[in-house]
C-alpha cells in the first residue's frame, strides 16, 4: 500500500481475462465460452464514511466497461477471521472451472497492519462462497498485499503473487506455490527490481511472453518474461497513470483484439481510470474516454474474470440489477447528476455524499409514462424544474409540483444509445447542465444538446 493515506491495496485479474479459453483451462475441466465479465472489489467512500465496506463486492458487465453493481452494492459476503474485513479482492477460474476469490487480510486503511494470511473463498458459480479460510504465506513480521493467482502450467501449479517487505528492506512481489489454496509452498522473491513494488497483476501465454504489471511509484508499467520462474521479469514499458494510481487490471476483450488496462487512483480516491491498447508487447497505452466506461460506485482496487453468458443471467437472476441509477454527463464525463443544498447540478464523481447522486427513476408523477428522479437520500424530494431551474423539493402533492417533476425519457440528442429528458409542462425544454447547473432549457446547438444527454446506468 504505500505511504500515501488514501492507497488502495490491489492487483488483479491472472489469467482468466488475460488469455484465450485454451490457455487458461489447459487440460482442466472444459465449460461454455466466456462472453461477459465480473467484477471484485470493495468500496470505500472518500472521505471513508457513508459507502465504505470492506467485504467482497461483485460487478457484472456484457461489455467489460459499463458495470452493474449486485446486491444493491452491498457486500456478498465478509471475512469472519483475522482483521476481520478484506481489501484488493482478486478473482479466477480454475482449471476445474469454478472460481477461486483471494484478498489482502485487511480491514479499513492501517498500512502498518502486518499479516502472513490472506483470505481465500471457493465459489462454484458467484452466487455462493464457500469454505472460507486463510492461507498462511510467510513468517515475516509484514503484510501479504494485493494476492493474485495464475496458473504455472509449467509446475502443474497455481502461482500466489503478493507484496511484502521482505529482507531487502522495501516491498518486493513473493510468490508461493499451490494446488489447493489451503496450503502452500515456501515462499519466494518473484520480482524485485530493486525499488518498492506492489499490486502484482499477470497476462500469461501471450504471443510467447508471460507480463507483469505492477506499481511503480504512482504509476503503472509492466515486466515481462518468455517464462514464469522467479527472478525473470525485465521492465519493459513507459508507465501510466492519472495522478497517483495504483492497482493494475489488465483484461483482454472478449471481441475483439483490444486489452484493457484498468487503474485505481487515491487523488482523489476511488477514481477509475482506463487505458486500451492492441499490442502488450508494444507497451504503449491509449487513454479511453470516460465515456466509454462506468465504475461501480465507491468501488476500489478491483478485479476482473470472464463468465459466460449463463453466469451473468444467473448472477442477475440472483442479486438484481440496483433499485437506483445514476446519470452521467455526455460532454463531462467525469461528472454525474447530483443535489447539492437542494439545488441540480453536475459534480465530479466521486460525490461525498455519495447518495445524493443516486436517483429512484419512478414512474412520472403527471403522466406514468414519464419519468421522475425520486433522490435515493431525501426520498420525499423529486428533482423538479421551478423558474426553469432543477431543484429538490418535498412532493406536495399538487398537480403543479407533479408536472414540474415530470419529463420524457427521449434517445440521446447528442448519442441516441443515451438519454435525453423533455420537461411535461414545457414540452420545447429539456434537461441540460449549464455551467454545472442543472435547469430546462430549449435545445437547438450541437452543445446544447450535448449539454442535455445522459447515460442513466449505475
Amino acid at each position: 500500500m504505500s505511504a500515501n493515506p488514501h492507497l488502495s491495496r490491489r492487483g488483479l485479474l491472472g489469467m482468466t481475462a488475460a488469455v484465450p479459453l485454451a490457455l487458461t483451462l489447459g487440460a482442466g475441466t472444459a465449460h461454455a465460452a466466456d462472453s461477459a465479465y465480473a467484477m471484485v472489489y470493495f468500496t470505500e467512500s472518500t472521505n471513508l464514511g457513508d459507502g465504505t465496506d470492506y467485504g467482497l463486492h461483485l460487478a457484472v458487465s456484457p461489455d467489460g466497461l459499463n458495470w452493474t453493481p449486485l446486491n444493491q452494492n452491498n457486500p456478498l459476503v465478509t471475512p469472519t477471521a483475522g482483521a476481520l474485513g478484506l481489501r484488493d479482492p482478486f478473482l479466477m477460474r480454475k482449471q476445474d472451472g469454478t472460481f477461486v476469490v483471494l484478498a489482502t487480510d485487511l480491514k479499513g486503511t492501517d498500512w502498518s497492519y502486518n499479516s502472513q494470511y490472506i483470505h481465500v473463498w471457493d465459489s462454484a458459480d458467484l452466487r455462493t462462497f464457500t469454505g472460507y479460510r486463510r492461507l498462511k504465506l510467510h513468517d515475516m513480521t509484514t503484510h501479504s498485499w494485493a494476492p493474485e493467482a495464475f496458473w504455472d502450467a509449467g509446475r502443474g501449479q497455481y502461482a500466489v503473487i503478493y507484496s511484502s517487505v521482505n529482507s531487502s528492506g522495501h516491498n518486493v512481489i513473493m510468490v508461493n506455490y499451490t494446488s489447493d489454496f489451503v496450503t502452500a509452498s515456501a515462499p519466494q522473491v518473484f520480482f524485485d527490481p530493486g525499488y518498492d513494488v506492489i499490486d502484482g497483476d499477470m497476462a500469461v501465454g501471450v504471443n510467447g511472453y508471460n507480463y507483469l504489471f505492477f506499481k511503480k511509484s504512482q504509476t503503472l508499467v509492466s515486466a515481462r518474461s518468455t517464462t514464469l520462474n522467479p527472478g525473470s521479469f525485465t521492465e519493459y514499458s513507459a508507465g501510466v497513470a492519472h495522478g497517483g494510481t495504483e492497482a493494475p487490471t489488465v483484461v483482454k476483450s472478449l471481441s475483439s483484439g483490444t486489452w484493457w488496462l484498468w487503474g485505481d487512483t487515491y487523488t482523489p480516491n476511488g477514481v477509475f481510470y482506463a487505458w486500451q491498447s492492441s499490442s502488450l508487447a508494444s507497451g504503449t497505452w491509449t487513454a479511453l474516454d470516460q465515456k466509454t466506461y462506468t465504475q461501480p460506485v465507491n468501488s476500489k482496487h478491483c478485479g476482473i474474470a470472464t463468465i459466460t453468458t449463463a453466469e451473468y443471467n444467473n448472477l442477475l437472476t440472483k442479486w438484481g440489477a440496483p433499485a437506483w441509477n445514476r446519470l452521467k454527463s455526455y460532454n463531462y464525463p467525469a461528472r454525474y447528476v447530483r443535489h447539492s443544498d437542494y439545488v441540480g447540478r453536475i459534480d465530479e464523481y466521486p460525490v461525498e455524499p455519495y447518495k445524493d447522486s443516486l436517483w429512484t427513476l419512478v414512474p412520472g408523477l403527471a403522466d406514468s409514462s414519464g419519468v421522475s428522479f425520486r433522490s435515493v437520500n431525501y426520498p420525499d424530494r423529486y428533482l423538479r424544474h421551478y423558474d426553469y431551474a432543477l431543484r429538490l423539493d418535498v412532493n406536495d402533492g399538487t398537480s403543479t409540483f407533479a408536472g414540474d417533476a415530470t419529463f420524457y425519457r427521449t434517445a440521446g440528442l447528442a448519442d441516441t444509445s443515451w438519454a435525453s429528458f423533455r420537461s411535461y409542462n414545457n414540452p420545447t425544454r429539456y434537461i441540460r447542465h449549464s455551467n454545472y447547473v442543472l435547469r430546462i432549457d430549449p435545445v437547438s446547438t450541437t452543445t446544447e444538446k450535448q449539454d442535455a444527454t445522459f447515460r442513466v446506468g449505475y
